[in-house]
């Protein structure tokens, strides 16, 4: 896994709206990109939920805000569309961005052992250094986790 330290790594995928976002975009700027297992599912959206309520206080912290999961486009549309999010989601349907940030992992869940994303935060400095990884997400405490140490 990504960690403290380690420059962002370069890549491009779509957004909900089929955009393209590079990683390359955020440099001068400071960065936190959340990876989560799944749209729409409880947890993840808790998770995104409370991100978007805190939405104002981390962009006054000057944090850009990105979410990247393994679902396609239309499924990461819906999502956004759905709970009105005010920040992007990135379709990582090759898993080749979740594979370079090291959280594809093996899961184990119900007995069954499987590979997927498991839920972790990444914070990036404006040069493009990680500062910080919060790998131990608390999805109702999620923005509280990135600003404690503000």
């Amino acid at each position: 896994m990504l960690k403290k330290g380690d420059p962002l790594p370069e890549f491009e995928l779509k957004n909900q709206d089929g955009n393209i976002i590079k990683s390359t975009d955020f440099l001068g700027k400071k960065l936190v990109i959340f990876f989560y297992p799944k749209a729409n599912t409880p947890t993840c959206t808790v998770e995104a939920c409370n991100l978007n309520d805190h939405i104002s206080q981390l962009k006054k912290a000057g944090y850009q805000l990105i979410g990247i999961s393994a679902d396609s486009v239309k499924r990461q549309k819906n999502f956004h569309e759905k709970y009105g999010f005010r920040y992007d989601f990135l379709a990582d349907e090759d898993q080749k961005v979740v594979n370079q940030f090291g959280v594809w992992q093996e899961k184990k869940n119900f007995g069954k052992t499987y590979m997927g994303i498991v839920r972790a935060t990444f914070i990036f400095d404006e040069k493009g250094i990680c500062t910080r990884v919060i790998d131990k997400v608390k999805s109702k405490e999620a923005a509280a986790q990135i600003l404690e140490e503000n």
